[in-house]
């Protein structure tokens, strides 16, 4: 098949019916519920860009194996020009939604694509597991799937492992093993857009002890299989508002999920590990899978940092204040942000790293630093927006009040902006910012990037321990040469 058209991914989304929960309802037509359409919509544009001659040859290749055109995403990297041709594709979509949809398909194709083309790993412990991991990749390649994925596990008793929490199975785990594959019951989450997507793949953070082997386990499965129930967060927009007034929240809200296995069957050909605790813990490390969709994550992040920057910028310069000092020190600092991390993504491609089979990564310890830096520089854009917006993005008229030719007269005069800005192009504007910085929407991206990749202060701490590793400091001892004390002047 390879690369779909968005109309083929609706029909697809149109065709199953996952086991869904809103506000205590059961959602039986995701398709036409108010909420997931316009998003569903967002994710179609994505996918038919693939087919746009503009685009094509960007974001997608011919694949040797099977002559089909397919997804950038899927192809094994084995040079510098490969990184690059992924990281165009990231960009492209990135672009297209603002850096706003964090879990496009592409992240996870890039996941899987570093779990099969490592699958030697998994062949240490199973040659059954590799095989699936393999075929997996080439089946979600072929029909250009979408996936969510869930590694983390409900925030009840974060100071137990799983197997202390007070029922085993809070945590997904494996409760009964059949010849033809195994039943799991529990929880897993954050499962991104999961009521909209193809399929689920299930795997872990390391942190695995001993006594949690009927955890450690890492799968797939179609959304719709029966037994597995996706629980949403309360939604951030109703579906219904106007595009008008809520620009961004009624086109790319990402709805997550906690996702609740009621005795799923998992067949045999879709494990890609059973219950072994020492290859759940080295899943990550040995596959690459933190450092590859690390790139899609850095450059989204950047996309999604420049946008709020030009945001602040607009917001300025509506209403006439960026002429003032501590409005420019503002945005300068905003504009050096975006600089610094478009400069560490080419430096992590242009010092890629090359494993032993011959892939290439990004180089990590820029992807880390990062990781290490949107979590800071995103909130602080948020908080710069806020602060110029101030009282005007809290006093913006709605849709209707433009509509209304009694208000009229007063929406053009009071909500004008500098010269040359009309009331409806400023309060337009104000909008969008506010959508961003203040609606829960806009909170939901800013707790997004401050915990997308984990406890950033974690990662930090595991940063700085790593970095002393390999890094001798040798420019002190060097400086210090010469100055000791010198013995030969005691008496």
């Amino acid at each position: 098949m390879g690369i779909r058209t968005g109309t083929e991914y609706i029909e697809a989304l149109k065709s199953r019916q996952p086991e869904v929960w809103m506000g205590g309802k059961r959602i039986k037509d995701v398709y036409n519920e108010a909420v997931f359409h316009q998003p569903i919509h967002e994710i179609a544009k994505l996918y038919d860009m693939q087919h746009n001659d503009e685009y094509r040859d960007d974001i997608t290749y011919i694949c040797e194996e099977t002559g089909e055109r397919v997804s950038q995403a899927f192809k094994v990297p084995k040079s510098y020009e490969d990184l690059k041709a992924r990281s165009t594709l990231f960009e492209v979509w990135a672009r297209a939604t603002f850096g706003l949809m964090g879990r496009t398909p592409d992240f996870l194709n890039v996941t899987v694509t570093a779990m099969a083309s490592n699958a030697w790993f998994l062949e240490q412990y199973d040659s059954q597991w590799a095989n699936n991991m393999v075929n997996y990749y080439k089946y979600i390649r072929d029909n250009d799937l979408f996936l969510t994925h869930a590694i983390i596990n409900p925030q009840n008793d974060r100071s137990k492992s799983s197997h202390e929490q007070s029922d085993e199975f809070t945590h997904l785990g494996v409760v009964e093993e059949r010849e033809d594959g195994f039943v799991v019951r529990g929880a897993k989450m954050l499962a991104t857009l999961a009521p909209i997507t193809d399929e689920v793949i299930i795997y872990s953070f390391p942190g695995f002890r001993p006594g949690d082997e009927k955890h450690a386990i890492a799968f797939a499965l179609p959304i719709d299989t029966p037994g597995l129930r996706i629980i949403c967060r309360e939604p951030a927009q109703d579906g219904t508002r106007s595009l008008f007034d809520h620009p961004l929240s009624s086109r790319y809200e990402e709805m997550d999920a906690l996702l609740v296995f009621n005795d799923v069957f998992v067949p045999k050909n879709r494990i890609f590990i059973n219950q072994n605790v020492e290859a759940g813990n080295l899943l990550y490390p040995k596959t690459g899978i933190g450092q590859q969709p690390a790139h899609q994550s850095g450059v989204r992040g950047l996309i999604k940092l420049q946008f709020a920057s030009e945001v602040a910028a607009r917001v300025a310069d509506s209403i006439g204040v960026d002429g003032y000092l501590n409005v420019q020190t503002q945005l300068g600092e905003l504009m050096q942000s975006v600089e610094a991390i478009r400069a560490l993504l080419r430096i992590s491609e242009h010092e890629y790293e090359t494993l032993e089979h011959g892939e290439v990564m990004p180089a990590g310890t820029p992807l880390e630093t990062i990781r290490g830096m949107l979590p800071k520089m995103y909130p602080r854009a948020i908080e710069v927006i806020q602060t110029i917006g101030a009282g005007g993005l809290l006093m913006s008229p709605t849709e209707a009040d433009f509509l209304n030719p009694e208000l009229r007269g007063d929406t053009e005069k009071y909500y004008v902006g500098r010269e040359g800005i009309s009331s409806e192009e400023r309060v337009h504007l104000f909008k969008l910012a506010w959508d961003l910085s203040g609606e829960a929407f806009g909170q939901r991206l800013l707790q997004y990037e401050r915990y997308y990749s984990g406890d950033p202060l974690r990662r930090l701490g595991r940063f700085y321990t790593s970095y002393k590793r390999n890094n001798q400091f040798a420019m002190v001892d060097e400086a210090l040469k010469g100055t000791k004390v010198d013995q030969g002047q005691l008496t």
